[in-house]
């Protein structure tokens, strides 16, 4: 934000300086050659004069002396011609005496009493040269023609001077205001740059360096402010949520495991006609149990601000295939393992292990005895992706779009679900950058799509180890 203020106060100013420079150099260097070219034309008619009274008293040998006086004098080429055309005198030396120049056409018109002048190139001057050609009269009759040359390099080199000054006064107006801009633009983005610091410290889950009020802006001082005043209470009920999380996980763990035993006490005095609905009751129990985990979990992974590692997915699924293997073999389920290597992947700490067990713990619910789940890897068009495919009654559509819904559970479910393993899954993908899809399998059954953010193998950490497997046994 600094460079782009800075760029916009020296691109202001550089047009300020353009409209106002450009045009006085202009006016300038017009002016000086309309001066130039009147003093020159002054000067030839005034030698015009002299030279038409010294023809006119016969004194036409003085012309020669009088004209290299004047040539000297102003660095010019002053070349005469009589009445006829025939050259008198050259300063020069280019043009001999008694040369006839009547043809030439600047001559032919002053020996027409028609003066002429212009810019451009002479033999006996270097570079460009202005001449002025204008005939000596007395009245109406033309005695003789003056055609005095003079070079512009003077006249060239002091307008190049003034462009010259004219850039360095830019440059200087420039540098000042670059200086000037510098010191503004930091002033001003001051407070920005410390609001940007304090925003990534929110992010990261605790502000220790709230921004300052007293600089800057008026307008950034009460942003400051009120970014503060939100922040300490975002962060106040961030704590009072984080607080609730860990008092409830203690609090409603006991009385729940209580009630559990309580109801189990309950069957050796119960009639046996009753057995059922006790039987029912101690299993809502259990679900309630593993609800309150579900909605534990997910508070904790919406309140933590975790940064995902690199771990290696290879490694976990080896792992996770193994400790599920034991459970899929008591219902008659195979687990297998294909695809190539997929190396490391973004997860956040320990959050791929959860993925594949509910993921697993979900396949295997609704896989039918002598099938099998596979797990597949594979190379996506986005990056690694990891299949989760079980032979079991599949979604429907809708019922695939509603999955990752809060406590949604489809139609024909037990009532052993929470609904809130999907969610989870959801979450824990998304905070290591990556996604959950549910698709239907390629013969039957349901196909869960991980994909997943690939990792330098240099921050490869090592897989977390489940001892059993507790994900929510819910879709």
């Amino acid at each position: 934000m600094t460079r782009r203020l800075l760029l916009s106060y020296l691109s202001l100013i550089l047009l300020v300086l353009l409209a106002l420079e450009v045009p006085f150099g202009y006016v300038y260097a017009r002016g000086q050659l309309s001066r130039f070219s009147n003093a020159a034309q002054q000067g030839a008619a005034m030698l015009a004069e002299v030279f038409e009274e010294k023809v006119e008293d016969g004194a036409a040998a003085d012309i020669a002396d009088l004209a290299r006086r004047y040539a000297r004098r102003t660095g010019s080429r002053v070349l005469v011609t009589d009445r006829k055309g025939l050259v008198l005198t050259d300063t020069a030396r280019a043009t001999a005496v008694g040369t006839d120049l009547s043809a030439r056409p600047d001559i032919a018109h002053a020996l027409r009493h028609r003066p002429t002048s212009g810019t451009g190139r002479d033999p006996a001057v270097h570079g460009d040269a202005f001449s002025a050609t204008v005939p000596g009269t007395s009245g109406p009759k033309v005695r003789c023609a003056v055609r005095v040359v003079s070079s512009l390099a003077a006249l060239q080199g002091k307008i190049h001077d003034a462009w010259l000054a004219l850039a360095g006064v830019g440059l200087g107006v420039l540098a000042a205001v670059t200086f000037i801009a510098s010191a503004l633009a930091r002033w001003i983005t001051r407070p920005v740059r410390a609001l940007e610091h304090a925003t990534a410290q929110l992010a990261d889950g605790s502000l220790t360096d709230p921004p300052a009020t007293d600089f800057g802006p008026p307008e950034l001082r009460r942003l400051a402010c009120a970014f503060t005043r939100t922040a300490s209470r975002l962060q106040h009920l961030l704590r009072a949520q984080e607080a609730f999380a860990s008092e409830a996980s203690h609090q409603l763990k006991t009385p729940l495991t209580s009630l559990r035993l309580r109801l189990e006490n309950f069957e050796p005095h119960l009639d046996p006609r009753v057995q059922p609905s006790l039987d029912e009751a101690v299993a809502e129990v259990e679900r309630l149990s593993r609800m309150v985990q579900g909605l534990l979990a997910l508070a904790r992974l919406e309140n933590s601000g975790t940064t995902p590692e690199a771990v290696d997915l290879d490694a976990v699924v080896a792992d996770r295939a193994a400790t599920w293997t034991a459970f899929a073999a008591e219902s008659y389920v195979d687990i297998t393992v294909t695809g190539p290597r997929l190396g490391s992947v973004l997860a956040v700490p320990g959050g791929l292990e959860q993925i594949v067990d509910n993921l697993l713990s979900n396949a295997l619910r609704v896989s039918p005895p002598g099938t099998s789940i596979t797990l597949a890897r594979a190379h996506g068009p986005d990056g690694p992706e990891l299949h989760v495919i079980d032979q079991g009654p599949g979604m429907t559509e809708a019922e695939r779009n509603r999955a990752f819904d809060r406590f949604w559970r489809a139609s024909d479910a037990d009532h052993d679900g929470t609904g809130l393993g999907l969610p989870i899954v959801q979450r824990l993908t998304r905070a290591g950058g990556g996604d959950v899809t549910l698709r239907p399998a390629p013969e039957r059954g349901l196909d869960a799509v991980i994909r997943l953010s690939p990792a330098e193998q240099s921050r490869i950490a090592p897989a977390r180890r489940s001892r059993t497997a507790t994900a929510p046994r819910s879709r």
